[in-house]
């Protein structure tokens, strides 16, 4: 049919264009693209974005993500911005490379839905705000605020008490495989393993035991 010849003939076309993603190492949303690539591996090119120069905020890159923030993506003349579309995009158009990042259960597709948005409005943003003031606050020479991390930790203990039951019940945040779900945490947990804010994750013995799972993929 049209519809398929069109399928195939974007997918030719995207094999022979390859992936590029632009962003920049430090950045957790990048490294979360990073990371769904890895898994699935496949090939891309990684196109540096300095952001203390504000490459972001102006062209080429604001054309490519009009909100300035990084990364971006593109696979052959198919474009998207925001990371965790993205490595939706990866799990489901390259299915048939690498590791599994989704299921295709109707309950089990419910279920990472729902995990994805419980990382992206209760874990992330406060996870994200103590990389921001154990982290990058000293690379940057100010001082961190013992105050905000005081209370961003009292938080984020609430959401990992909820990780905490939910890890008793199946060995990762959605199922009993590694999914999307996991995966987005990676990049925000990995710095803070290295603060003292990692004495929340090792309190909780499978909190712990998922943390090192995940942090030591190959």
């Amino acid at each position: 049919t049209s519809i398929n010849l069109h399928l195939a003939l974007r997918t030719k076309s995207q094999q022979m264009a390859g992936i590029k993603v632009f962003g920049h190492p430090a950045s957790t949303a990048t490294r979360r693209v990073l990371i769904a690539l890895h898994e699935k591996n496949v090939d891309f090119e990684f196109v540096h974005v300095e952001l203390k120069d504000g490459e972001h905020k102006k062209e080429p890159f604001i054309l490519r993500n009009p909100f300035g923030k990084v990364p971006a993506f593109e696979d052959g003349d198919f474009k998207l911005f925001e990371s965790r579309a993205i490595t939706q995009y990866i799990a489901h158009f390259y299915s048939d490379k690498g590791n599994q990042l989704v299921s295709l259960g109707s309950k089990d597709i419910a279920g990472i839905a729902m995990g994805i948005e419980i990382e992206s409005h209760e874990f992330d943003p406060v996870g994200s705000k103590l990389v921001w003031e154990q982290v990058l606050k000293p690379l940057y020479g100010m001082t961190t605020d013992k105050t905000v991390v005081e209370e961003e930790e009292a938080k984020l203990a609430k959401v990992l008490d909820v990780y905490e039951h939910r890890l008793g019940e199946s060995k990762y945040l959605a199922s009993d495989h590694f999914t999307l779900v996991d995966l987005h945490t990676i990049p925000v947990i990995q710095y803070l393993l290295g603060t003292p804010t990692k004495k929340l994750f090792d309190e909780r013995p499978h909190v712990s035991a998922w943390v090192a799972d995940i942090t030591s993929r190959d």
